[in-house]
């Protein structure tokens, strides 16, 4: 299988070097591979525990605290809100 390494960094958006593209098609055909030579699981050779089902919780916010104790410990806290660092311009 060929695997075109300069089309996957263009749509990631990454810049990778003409010697770079050898190796990374190596490694991504050497992983494809390994995919490829996993062995089929039938219904048969299921892992779950029928004995033992997972079941999810039910999700129930649990609010056992105060305003205040909260931004006591916040680092900058102004008109009452806890004051983060931008990370959007």
């Amino acid at each position: 299988m060929k695997i075109d390494v300069q089309h996957l960094a263009k749509l990631s958006r990454l810049h990778i070097s003409e010697e770079q593209v050898a190796k990374f098609e190596m490694q991504m055909q050497e992983i494809v591979g390994m995919v490829d030579n996993l062995p089929e699981l039938s219904s048969e050779d299921c892992l779950i525990d029928p004995q033992n089902p997972m079941t999810c919780r039910p999700d129930i916010p649990q609010n056992n605290y105060k305003r205040d104790d909260i931004l006591k410990n916040a680092p900058q806290v102004q008109a009452g809100c806890v004051v983060v660092p931008k990370v959007i311009e």
